[in-house]
């Protein structure tokens, strides 16, 4: 059917004349024996290129920032990238040299850094898309289609697709993933040096149980996420706890002081839509 747009008339209030028709987009198969290269051969075999794969890393740490990247990898040769896979199967050396070839040979790639505190005020899961939406808006390149992992990413400027462990199947989330998980591994190297303390060299601010020791010991420092319930069950009292927060933790009134409800209504809707499987041993339910 036609769409049909209103336009004004001089003198005539409106009348209907037909719009553009609705941008139908070529169907596309996505084949097994194409292994990590399958989706990006079906979606070039249906014309959409170049494709944008983002990924994230540091979703389920308790401190240190949230990285999301963005990877453009070009087709032919060029784009077969060696030893190329799930960041999370790779050893840390593998990754660098993963890195080193990614950034090399793709067409655009960009990192986004979202800091502790920003997680903590709007949310993990808003921080997690609006860092989507901002690494692939950083791209030199626009892409025809975008493939995101786990979860779809709504007002991108190009068709997209969620993919279930598409860091397992999509070479450019893949690679994606690659991006981000070095990019802030070497950032919680760095934070290790300004607080050996905590280890954040050796855990990279994932919660394990000598990160939980430390923070027992020293309590948490500017660099841990305070809405996470692990670091906010040890910073009782303290201001940047956010209130969403306390209420799950189940603080009573005298310690929440002044709620406010609108407040909670809204930032309760930050974690929809989350692997609660994922997040459960750091408290977000």
């Amino acid at each position: 059917m036609t769409s049909r747009t209103l336009v004004p008339m001089k003198h005539k209030g409106t009348r209907a004349v037909p719009g553009p028709p609705p941008r139908t987009l070529p169907r596309f198969v996505v084949r097994r024996e194409g292994g990590l290269y399958a989706y990006e051969r079906a979606l070039a075999r249906a014309g959409l290129t170049p494709v944008a794969g983002a990924d994230e890393a540091g979703r389920g740490a308790c401190a240190g920032p949230l990285v999301v990247a963005a990877v453009v990898l070009p087709g032919g040769a060029r784009g077969q990238v060696p030893e190329l896979a799930d960041s999370k199967l790779l050893t840390a050396a593998a990754r660098e040299r993963v890195y080193a070839q990614v950034v090399k040979r793709a067409v655009s790639w960009s990192a986004v850094i979202i800091p502790a505190g920003e997680v903590d005020r709007v949310g993990l899961h808003v921080s997690n898309v609006a860092g989507m939406r901002r690494a692939l808006a950083r791209l030199t390149v626009s892409p025809a289609y975008v493939l995101t992992d786990g979860f779809p990413v709504a007002g991108l400027p190009a068709p997209g697709l969620a993919v279930w462990k598409g860091d397992r199947v999509s070479a450019s989330i893949a690679a994606a993933s690659v991006v981000a998980k070095v990019t802030r591994d070497r950032i919680m190297v760095g934070l290790h040096d300004e607080w050996p303390h905590y280890d954040f060299a050796d855990h990279k601010g994932y919660v394990t149980p000598v990160h939980n020791a430390a923070l027992d010991a020293a309590g948490p420092c500017p660099e841990h996420r305070f809405s996470y319930i692990n670091v906010a069950r040890r910073a009782r009292g303290d201001a940047r706890v956010p209130v969403r927060t306390l209420v799950r933790i189940g603080e009573d009134d005298t310690d929440l002081g002044v709620v406010d409800v609108a407040d909670i209504e809204v930032t309760a809707a930050d974690v929809v839509g989350v692997d609660v499987r994922e997040l459960e041993e750091v408290g977000i339910r």
